[in-house]
């Protein structure tokens, strides 16, 4: 899972594993909501374009696997006696889904949105990858192990749908355009004890 797998520019400041051990109740409310959202953006993708066969079937069992880490992490919550907080604003997916690209067709749309997605599993990855690797309480340890490597899968996913619907050449220079933004935007944000991302 290192930089030349994810392909992220800018590795997560390590200060942020130590922020979110001793605030690890937030960090739990503030990842379930991102597994939430993560499963209805599929669900949003499946049903905004439904008439694409391969998006349908690889995007459907994604819905289960995000819904279902959902429930694991209310259950690390209620392990530890803590309830789920209220949503929060997320500042990193909405930052990024301003640099997406307006107009074009509806296969540029798409692949604008797979892009997006394949980018917020790769940060997630990457996060949980530290939690996994730094975290002290060895439960949460092999919790974010298991979801590090989900994460890993779904990134690829995304990734392999946008070369699907559009020439994988154009494809890989978005990524990397991508990429640079992404990793001006994590610049930009501060380690927050409260959030995932």
């Amino acid at each position: 899972m290192e930089k030349h797998v994810l392909g992220l520019e800018l590795p997560t400041d390590p200060r942020w594993v130590d922020i979110a051990e001793k605030n690890i109740g937030e960090i739990l409310t503030d990842h379930a909501y991102c597994e939430q959202k993560a499963a209805s953006s599929c669900i949003s993708l499946i049903i905004q374009f439904h008439e694409k066969e391969k998006l349908v079937e690889m995007l459907t069992p994604i819905v289960t696997e995000e819904w279902n880490h959902f429930a694991r992490v209310i259950n690390e919550l209620k392990k530890r006696n803590l309830q789920l907080g209220a949503q929060r604003k997320d500042e990193y997916v909405e930052k990024l889904s301003r640099i997406l690209k307006k107009g074009g067709d509806r296969t540029q749309q798409l692949v604008e949105k797979l892009l997006m997605n394949a980018m917020i599993e790769a940060r997630s990855c990457e996060r949980f990858r530290l939690l996994w690797k730094e975290i002290k309480d060895a439960e949460l340890s092999q919790f974010y192990y298991e979801l590090m490597v989900s994460e890993a899968g779904h990134y690829k996913n995304f990734l392999s749908l946008a070369k699907e619907y559009d020439d994988p050449q154009r494809v890989h220079l978005r990524w990397h355009e991508m990429l640079a933004q992404e990793a001006e935007i994590v610049k930009s944000l501060k380690a927050r004890a409260d959030r995932m991302h």
